[in-house]
């Protein structure tokens, strides 16, 4: 039976995946396939990047632009986290649709299904399988096909850290792989991110949910080599969604925009800033297009920023250019360490709903080098084990990959199936 398993150790950055802090996962992709020139999407937040796994689609196609987004709900554009419960039906409202692209979830459900374990935020684990084709389970709620909620016995049951990481994957390997055997089953953790969102990176609470996370990663390892032995045929997916960067500094855009007289004042629905920590979308209502060009001047103009995107740099960007959206924002980056020794700085903009950018300690988000920089190394499916590539990867390469392993089409995607070996 030809299977596929994805696991993520959410927020590892490819250069802190070493000897020292995560053997298992160095012993695993030396076994492997080393996909070295990984990047992430833009921005690169863990629900656009789920949405990206899921669809092999850039943002700007799949539709969902942001880890926080704006949305008009009948009065006016406001700022809206994607990371909610309740945020895919608000969506779905909204704009008349959640993803504009099929999911995996979708073209397997009637090829062997799909089942998703998530540990991070509820967005992110919904976006895998928004419109209920398969299985998602969540501490926040747990759901089968048509999203009808699975019996009380079923629901995912866990803790938001390290320890809820451990026990998720247990149930993942013993009653999902083992048990259940869908064509895909995928295991997402929140660790290392949600410690690094609070602690410095290279503290010693972030070495441990380094720790945590590689010995999961190593479980379902463990298990995927039981089933291969037993005759099925598993490629099988090891990465990070995206990286992290240190926060130096914490830009009050919305602020900014008032005092310049961009924004008509606190909570105007005129332009509306969406914070992706190291980005931030900025949304502008019909009546106010007239000021995007002087805004975006204004913002390549700042200290703080990075690059500044509209128009056709939207697009260029990965995102869509006929939306609310009118300006996308990145902030400056710098190769200096902080405290640990950890390389990456980068200021955050401030985030008007509950946010996770902290003075000194791990965002993303952005185009720095390591938030862009994920690791990413393949095993089985024909993959040639202990081989290298450098060539440019991104998580829209993942989908096209499972569906070729699968022998299903692969249509409509913007991503590529990965090369399984070195090209003589």
């Amino acid at each position: 039976m030809k299977r596929a398993v994805i696991v993520v150790c959410d927020g590892l950055r490819a250069d802190l995946v070493t000897p020292e802090l995560t053997p298992n996962l160095v012993r695993l992709a030396a076994d492997g396939r080393i996909f070295a020139s990984h990047n992430s999407v833009f921005p690169s937040t863990t629900r656009v990047t789920s949405a990206s796994i899921a669809t092999g689609c850039l943002p700007g196609r799949h539709g969902l632009e942001g880890n926080a987004v704006a949305l008009d709900e009948g009065d006016g554009l406001f700022p809206i986290s994607a990371g909610g419960p309740g945020f895919r039906d608000r969506m779905l409202k909204a704009r008349g649709a959640t993803l504009l692209v099929p999911t995996l979830a979708q073209r397997l459900a009637d090829h062997g299904g799909s089942i998703v374990l998530s540990n991070v935020s509820a967005g992110a684990a919904q976006f895998q399988d928004p419109d209920g084709h398969g299985y998602v389970y969540h501490r926040q709620g747990s759901y089968g096909p048509d999203r009808i909620p699975v019996a009380d016995g079923d629901r995912l049951d866990v803790s938001h850290d390290s320890a809820g990481d451990a026990a998720m994957t247990e149930r993942f390997c013993h009653g999902i792989l083992r048990r259940r055997r869908p064509a895909l089953a995928v295991l997402w953790q929140c660790e290392p991110d949600h410690t690094q969102h609070g602690h410095p990176l290279g503290s010693p609470e972030h070495r441990a949910a380094i720790a945590g996370a590689d010995a999961c990663a190593a479980r379902v390892a463990e298990t995927v080599e039981v089933l291969t032995d037993e005759g099925d045929d598993v490629i099988a997916f090891f990465l990070a969604d995206h990286g992290h960067e240190t926060v130096d500094a914490v830009i009050p855009l919305d602020d900014i925009l008032i005092e310049a007289g961009f924004k008509d004042g606190e909570g105007s629905s005129d332009v509306v800033v969406a914070s992706n920590g190291m980005s931030a979308g900025i949304y502008v209502a019909d009546g106010a297009r007239a000021r995007v060009a002087d805004i975006a001047a204004f913002l390549r103009a700042q200290d703080w920023a990075g690059d500044v995107f509209t128009g056709a740099g939207l697009t260029a960007a990965g995102l869509s250019d006929d939306t609310s959206l009118a300006i996308s924002v990145t902030t400056a980056k710098s190769g200096a360490a902080n405290a640990h020794g950890i390389p990456g700085l980068s200021p955050a903009i401030a985030d008007s709903l509950p946010g996770e950018s902290h003075m000194g300690c791990g965002q993303h988000g952005g185009l720095g080098e390591y938030e862009q920089h994920p690791f990413l190394f393949v095993t089985g499916g024909g993959f040639a084990p202990g081989t290298r590539s450098e060539a440019p990867t991104s998580p829209m390469d993942i989908a096209p990959t499972i569906l070729r392993h699968l022998g299903l089409p692969m249509d409509g995607m913007d991503g590529r199936p990965l090369p399984p070996r070195p090209e003589n």
